[in-house]
């Protein structure tokens, strides 16, 4: 499990509208039904939106 300060992230299966399965990860600071925790990838860093504060993940260059 990753945690960034009061956030953890998770990732959840989705449909998306055409049928097709895609994971979705996201950082979230309660329980989300349906997601899981999870590490943190490999070949990703996690920022912070300036705005909101809440973190994200980006690929690594």
């Amino acid at each position: 499990m990753f945690k960034h300060r009061e956030y953890k992230l998770y990732e959840k299966e989705i449909f998306t509208k055409s049928g097709n399965k895609r994971v979705v990860r996201f950082f979230s600071k309660g329980e989300t039904e349906g997601a899981k925790t999870i590490a943190l990838p490999k070949g990703y860093i996690v920022r912070k939106n300036k705005k909101t504060g809440v973190p994200y993940l980006k690929k690594k260059k």
